[in-house]
């Protein structure tokens, strides 16, 4: 049947609307619960790195669950792409599809999707995806490198291939990809997990379609959608025309360690719509710090969405009036053989400048910049407890920026992974041969201002075993940049066996042998401030000593006449 022109269409009333609404919200968080709850790796069901989407006949976005904000509308691009090459009849009911090509998806590697088409009485519906990491695609190190210089080194690259078909397992393909990784039994445990997501999916939109009917549903989704669309044309022709401006840097690609990448993001308001162009970036670097243009479209709608309508949740109507320009060749729209495998930390850096470069137009919305970056930490080698080969992957949280009436969050994961969760030291240490001997807010870290930036962590480990250490951290060439007067955060900080004649500092790294009875010691960095700091409250300057937040000593030299030694607070 073919879809019925908004003429044909029975009309909605507002509130069936709203059910409708909440129940497709509501069909996306099933999914994402029976994927966590399904998975076999603690990267999903501790970490949460991963995210799902129901999507309509056309590819719109139905609904999408909490989940990772980088991959905002960019689920969607597998099945577009799968349709491109393949054309609209390759739909089967019973077929599942996985997909991962960095170029298509936007994603490293490990970011794996799996989509179903959803039938309802032999008729095609709409789509169920999920997004999650998988622990290795046999790349040259277990888990992932931090050196690649080529997607040919990162393991298993997979385009629009079919998992299921007409229901049933495609084995030889299951046996492919177990062969290609290294921890085959818990990477088919994730996949049929996502299978599972979809089928999740496929149930819940049928049940939506048997109550309400197709017709009703459709009607539904374009007011859903027009609502959407309209909200946003409206906070955009809000903000003065104009073009808006802002450019940063990130320390290096891992490879050209001396070389900064830089990135500029320049906004342009003309009425109603919203133009990003990032065409004046840095080239492709040689080192995995790439995306493919789809993942750069989605860093972009996440800087959006945190200035417009970002109480709305997303829809096929968010983003209309956002157009989003980019450079094939350069890092933020890679072509092969480019390395992806750290494609987020100039997503983050995208993200924060969006804001930053809107920021004198909106400020009542803006917040100073993050930390910025995942943060990771990586472990692997063989655990002495089992004998079996392990990694360990986690990202590290940090301090968010100030805006004009609240101070940043602390301790708090990068706005690229929102729902993503820092494992658990019962979960790592349980698992793993490292033993966590402290986790704390990290003291003095915060940007100065009228609102303070939020303080990154401290978190040290003892290696119980010997092993592997990667690291990859970003952000102390740019660190997190306060506004209208605010201080910026303290940049990042990792140092290997401190406080010893062979102490380290490191930022980057690969595969670093490390022995049992070495200590790594990770600072994360603070977010911004807002505003000047001779403007803060002094009771504040003074709850801040109390909590542990602010030293002393940096109250007196920060806040003179608000610190406890100034005598005001």
């Amino acid at each position: 049947m073919s879809t019925p022109t908004p003429a044909d269409r029975t009309a909605v009333d507002p509130v069936t609307t709203e059910i409708i609404r909440c129940a497709l919200l509501q069909a996306a968080e099933d999914m994402n619960t029976t994927l966590i709850r399904s998975a076999y790796t603690p990267t999903i069901y501790e970490a949460k790195d991963c995210a799902v989407a129901l999507l309509d006949r056309d590819h719109h976005v139905l609904g999408q669950s909490s989940g990772l904000p980088i991959f905002l509308g960019n689920l969607e691009e597998c099945t577009r792409a799968t349709e491109r090459m393949y054309g609209s009849d390759v739909w089967r009911e019973g077929d599942v599809w996985v997909l991962n090509d960095s170029y298509i998806g936007g994603t490293h590697l490990n970011d794996v999707t799996v989509y179903a088409p959803i039938h309802v009485r032999g008729e095609l519906v709409g789509f169920a995806a999920s997004r999650a990491h998988w622990i290795d695609m046999g790349s040259k190190d277990p888990g992932g490198s931090m050196d690649s210089t080529s997607i040919h080194q990162e393991g298993l690259r997979m385009g629009p291939l079919k998992i299921y078909e007409g229901g049933e397992p495609c084995v030889l393909v299951h046996d492919l990809i177990a062969r290609q990784v290294r921890f085959p039994q818990p990477t088919l445990g994730d996949m049929r997990a996502q299978v599972a997501c979809a089928l999740t999916g496929a149930r819940r939109l049928a049940e939506i379609v048997e109550r309400w009917g197709t017709d009703t549903l459709l009607a539904a989704r374009d007011a859903i959608f027009a609502q959407t669309e309209r909200l946003e044309r409206e906070q955009i022709a809000a903000v003065p025309d104009g073009v808006y401006e802002a450019t940063g840097r990130l320390d290096n690609d891992g490879i050209d360690l001396d070389v900064p990448l830089s990135v500029t993001v320049r906004v342009t308001i003309d009425g109603d719509r919203m133009t990003m162009d990032l065409t004046e970036c840095a080239d492709q670097a040689t080192g995995p710090v790439n995306c493919g243009a789809a993942q750069t479209v989605a860093a972009c709608r996440v800087g959006y969405k945190l200035l417009v309508s970002g109480e709305v949740p997303l829809n096929g109507g968010s983003f209309k009036p956002l157009d989003v320009v980019t450079r094939p060749g350069s890092m933020l729209a890679a072509i092969e053989p480019a390395a992806c495998q750290y494609y987020y930390s100039h997503l983050g850096l995208v993200i924060d400048l969006v804001v930053r470069a809107l920021a004198p137009a909106v400020p009542e919305r803006a917040a100073a910049a993050s930390y910025g970056d995942s943060m990771i930490v990586q472990f692997t080698g063989l655990d002495p407890r089992t004998g079996k080969l392990f990694v360990s992957q986690e990202a590290t949280v940090g301090g968010w920026g100030a805006w004009e009436t609240g101070d940043g969050e602390s301790c708090l994961i990068n706005n690229v992974n929102g729902s993503l969760r820092d494992m658990p030291v019962e979960v790592l240490e349980t698992l793993f041969p490292v033993r966590v001997e402290e986790y704390a807010v990290r003291a003095d870290s915060a940007g100065t201002g009228r609102t303070r930036g939020g303080n990154g962590v401290v978190r040290q480990y003892r290696f119980t075993a010997d092993q592997d250490l990667s690291l990859w951290w970003e952000r102390s060439d740019t660190p997190a940049w306060g506004l209208f007067d605010g201080g910026a955060g303290a940049p990042p900080r990792v140092t290997l066996n401190p406080g010893r004649a062979e102490a380290r500092s490191l930022l980057k790294v690969n595969a670093l042998p490390v022995r049992a009875g070495d200590v790594l010691r990770c600072e994360s960095g603070g977010g911004g401030g807002f505003g000047p700091a001779a403007e803060r409250d002094p009771a504040a300057v003074a709850e801040d000593v109390r909590q542990g937040l602010l030293s002393p000593g940096r109250a007196a030299a920060d806040y003179p006449a608000g610190s406890p030694s100034g005598g005001s607070a």
